[in-house]
């Protein structure tokens, strides 16, 4: 569940990232090439400060990736 829950927050910073990239592009369009090279690179950035926390929420509960579901009391 933790993994999912850090997939999530990347997931979340990437579109607030292209959605700030997209703003700014917007109100100015003279500066958009560089704009989009920014948010790309503010992109990549949190996809980075991602990989972390991912891995240590993978390898703090391996077990409840591989849980099936009849191992579950309530299925």
């Amino acid at each position: 569940m933790r993994v999912a829950i850090e997939v999530v927050h990347i997931f979340i910073g990437l579109v607030a990232a292209a959605l700030i990239g997209w703003a700014s592009a917007w109100s100015y369009p003279r500066a958009t090439d560089d704009i989009w090279l920014v948010a790309f690179a503010c992109m990549a950035a949190v996809v980075l400060m991602g990989i972390g926390p991912v891995r240590r929420a993978y390898c703090d509960d391996p077990a409840d990736l591989t849980r099936k579901s009849k191992d579950v009391a309530n299925g």
